[in-house]
């Protein structure tokens, strides 16, 4: 696992787009994706393997970190790349003093809004979004073509690493 370098945008982007052929076999049609775009406006981007095959992106939404999009190539899949990814994840917002990751998912795709339940993540009400996170829950109607949801994780401040780590399974 390692922090993305900028380079290459390309294989990254050919995992998030095979990544996303996943959904046509769950009946769920996805417009075309800007996955460079994803990455370059990420705050940052978490790498797997050489060639990449898995990667994270994660953002800040009102003021807590923000899992942009976390996309493994099918051919490494169930494999625990997804968990080791979302796990670093996790880290990274915890050592920046987040307390809080929250992200937007396809509510019943077994790989997404259960999988996010299975490590921890739990549905984040409406009254408790923010502006920023209202905003991008409008932005994202084009792919609305399942039910969706917002989930979140948080965590308690801890002593350990410099101040604030969350308690991971």
């Amino acid at each position: 696992m390692r922090l993305w370098d900028g380079s290459g945008v390309e294989r990254i982007a050919e995992v998030s787009a095979a990544a996303g052929e996943l959904f046509a076999e769950f009946g769920v049609a996805l417009p075309p994706d800007d996955a460079v775009s994803t990455l370059l406006a990420a705050r940052a981007v978490l790498v797997e393997g050489e060639p990449v095959h898995g990667f994270a992106a994660l953002g800040v939404v009102d003021g807590h970190a923000h899992l942009e999009e976390l996309g493994v190539h099918p051919d490494h899949g169930r494999r625990g790349v997804g968990a080791l990814l979302l796990r670093a994840s996790l880290e990274w917002a915890a050592r920046r003093g987040f307390t809080a990751l929250t992200l937007t998912t396809f509510r019943d795709l077994p790989f997404n809004g259960p999988w996010y339940a299975r490590h921890g993540f739990t549905e984040l009400p409406r009254e408790r979004w923010g502006e920023e996170l209202r905003a991008l829950w409008a932005a994202e109607e084009p792919i609305r073509t399942a039910p969706r949801t917002v989930l979140v994780r948080s965590w308690e401040p801890s002593p350990e690493a410099n101040g604030i780590t969350p308690r991971l399974p």
